[in-house]
């Protein structure tokens, strides 16, 4: 029986990219075990971009300090200033006069209502609040759980052996370090998401591709959100 599998870490508010892998996928395995990164342009774990009159700007989970090492799942919130209403108070200057604001934002609102002590728990909270608007609904499953070994593709290959994956969905960027022998010698076939990202409406002048999803719901309302999102 054929089970397609994608692995990647718990990003927050993440860009449609992110949700399309879903919908083709029998189980989303979040890995929380890899190592947390920050401060880099390729760190997403805490933060995604919107759009406002003068451009992108960074929508940003603040979170405690932690050692170099620190895995996802360790990283604590920060208490130290009000990032919630912070994000709030941006999200609404920025799409107040969006079509789908009255749409969308209560639910943005319950989400920031969430007291939780780790970053994990309110991203995982993020995750379920997008999937639920985009009617996405794949099975889940921590990495942690599973005790898997090995780093890079062999790490991939053991969490894959171990949910019983036949297929493994990656996304392009995983092009410039993937290696096939271990996934060939596991039995595994390795497909690449074919994403197209959509132009829709937009507010503040042209579009800008690859912000948060949040973005398109504001803008399009969910309806017309999951068609765009089932054409990318």
């Amino acid at each position: 029986m054929s089970k397609t599998v994608v692995i990647h870490q718990p990003d927050f508010l993440s860009y449609l990219g992110f949700f399309h892998r879903l919908l083709q996928a029998d189980l989303f395995v979040l890995l929380d075990c890899a190592q947390y990164v920050d401060g880099t342009r390729n760190a997403w774990m805490n933060r995604d971009k919107i759009k406002t009159p003068q451009g992108e700007k960074w929508l940003t989970v603040s979170v405690r300090r932690a050692p170099r090492n620190s895995q996802i799942r360790e990283i604590e919130l920060s208490d130290s200033i009000d990032w919630r209403a912070g994000n709030l108070n941006l999200l609404r200057e920025n799409y107040k006069s969006a079509p789908f604001f009255a749409e969308i934002f209560p639910a943005v609102e319950e989400l920031y209502a969430y007291q939780c002590e780790k970053l994990i728990d309110f991203n995982l909270r993020s995750i379920d609040l997008m999937l639920k608007l985009f009617d996405v609904h794949p099975a889940m499953q921590f990495a942690s759980t599973l005790d898997p070994v090995g780093k890079k593709n062999d790490l991939l290959v053991d969490i894959l052996g171990k949910v019983g994956a036949t297929h493994y969905l990656s996304g392009t960027g995983a092009r410039d370090y993937f290696e096939p022998a271990p996934f060939e010698r596991a039995g595994i076939t390795v497909l690449w998401q074919e994403f197209k990202h959509p132009v829709y409406p937009q507010s503040h002048g042209d579009f800008l591709p690859y912000l948060s999803s949040i973005d398109l719901l504001f803008n399009c309302g969910i309806s017309r959100s999951r068609e765009i999102l089932r054409g990318c």
